[in-house]
């Protein structure tokens, strides 16, 4: 910023967000469109591009919620014939035509979470109008995701430079809409938060050797499933058996059943990585035990979790929802929903371990705190079916056998369950078998790996 003319990186905010405004809209011409106002930057940043839209043809009105609002802002709306009120003056224009869209600037960055009264009171007011919010929906916390009291829910957010916590982190990038992201030209430090994309996951997929064989490819071995339920074992080896790693290996009471369906799934002997806890009912506890006692590194599910006490000494990715983690760090469940990125955290500190929190979004959070967290954003509603985060387990699984670090194999092991997901979705409803069978459909149309 300090390298850069003053205004310029607001200028570039305000083009993006105009023309996002104007997309929205098919054009701006006779569109009313109403502007929170609040004394920060993104106050500024809804000024500028109000004026940008007035010269459109857009009638713009804004509506100050401070007396400390940007004033070059203020000089350009006005200058491009735009209309400049306190709020209670807006709150009489509405008795005429409805705003076409109504834009964000309340707060930015910088603001804490909840909504003053008076804010609260004009979106209320405003309610059924679409919102775009400028750079994070105002009143929800901008570094954590979470939210505490009024909050703007905005149907489109338009971002500025890079995506900020908030976009990613549940349950504040609910509340965001679509997202955004409007490049102006900003130098980045490393992030706290991040999220894969496909040319990431591509260069993360294990692909085998040029004199690679089967052992050398890795062997994931799982312990899960049992006669309560064997339906558990068939989709968590289906999640493994997808091609990434050379072999697996199943041991457990539904052994016939699995290899009646999975011929080349093998039978006990060592392992690079054993996934265990899926189904297991009451072996659960045994099976966590033989494969911690292997020294390898574990995926650890469902009624493994149970048995966790403490750092497992060895590499190992716990696999929880909300619901499991709740019971497993003695918190509440709702507590975890409404603060996943802290929690993600306090359980990969207090175990040593990777933790892959389930969610709309799943966040992973390493035990290094100087490793950023990941944040998964494929997937749809849709997978929130019985038996999908045992395919996910296998997945995991077969990426950690073939030597991927506990991160990386969770982060890409749930960007390529979601995006299955989403695949196999596309004409319905879909089951956790549908998933597992669009897994290596989805690893093929993986962009090329970079150089």
């Amino acid at each position: 910023m300090a390298s850069l003319p003053e205004g310029v990186l607001m200028q570039r905010a305000a083009a993006g967000l105009a023309y996002a405004v104007i997309d929205l809209l098919s054009g701006a011409y006779g569109k009313r469109i109403v502007l929170l106002v609040g004394s920060g930057d993104n106050g500024g940043d809804a000024l500028y591009a109000g004026a940008l839209l007035a010269r459109r043809g857009a009638q713009v009105e804004a509506w100050l919620l401070s007396d400390e609002a940007h004033p070059g802002g203020l000089v350009a709306l006005r200058t491009a014939g735009g209309r400049v009120v306190k709020l209670s003056e807006g709150y009489g224009s509405l008795s005429g035509s409805q705003p076409s869209v109504v834009i964000d600037g309340i707060v930015g960055i910088g603001g804490k979470p909840g909504l003053r009264p008076d804010a609260e009171a004009a979106l209320t007011l405003l309610a059924g109008i679409p919102v775009v919010s400028v750079d994070t929906p105002s009143g929800v916390c901008v570094d954590t995701g979470e939210v505490d009291g009024a909050h703007v829910a905005a149907d489109l957010t338009v971002a500025f430079g890079t995506y900020k916590p908030c976009h990613l982190l549940d349950p504040a990038a609910s509340a965001c809409g679509t997202v955004q992201l409007v490049d102006i030209g900003l130098r980045l430090p490393t992030p706290a938060i991040e999220s894969l994309e496909a040319a990431d996951v591509a260069d993360l997929v294990p692909r085998p050797a040029p004199d690679g064989h089967k052992y050398s490819r890795g062997v994931v071995g799982l312990r899960v499933g049992s006669a309560t339920y064997p339906g558990a074992a068939l989709l968590a080896v289906s999640g493994a058996n997808t091609g990434l790693a050379g072999m697996v290996r199943y041991v457990g009471t539904a052994s016939e059943w699995v290899k009646r369906h999975n011929p080349e799934v093998v039978g006990d002997g060592q392992a690079q990585a054993w996934v265990v806890g899926s189904g297991s009912a009451d072996g659960a506890n045994s099976a966590l035990a033989f494969a911690r006692a292997s020294g390898v590194p574990l995926v650890i599910d469902a009624d493994s979790l149970r048995a966790l006490n403490g750092p497992l000494g060895v590499p190992a990715i716990l696999t929880p929802h909300a619901g499991e983690l709740a019971a497993l760090i003695r918190e509440d469940r709702g507590e975890i929903e409404a603060r996943p990125l802290h929690y993600a955290r306090l359980a990969a500190k207090r175990f040593d371990a990777v933790v892959l929190l389930k969610g709309r979004r799943t966040t992973i959070a390493s035990p290094d705190p100087a490793t950023p967290v990941r944040v998964n954003t494929t997937g749809t509603s849709w997978l929130a079916t019985a038996g999908s985060g045992d395919v996910l387990g296998g997945l995991i699984g077969s990426l950690l056998a073939a030597g991927l670090a506990p991160i990386d194999a969770a982060s890409a092991g749930a960007w390529l369950h979601g995006a299955a997901a989403t695949l196999a979705s596309a004409g319905g409803p879909v089951t956790a078998s549908g998933v597992a069978a669009a897994i290596p459909a989805v690893i093929r149309s993986l962009p090329a790996v970079s150089s």
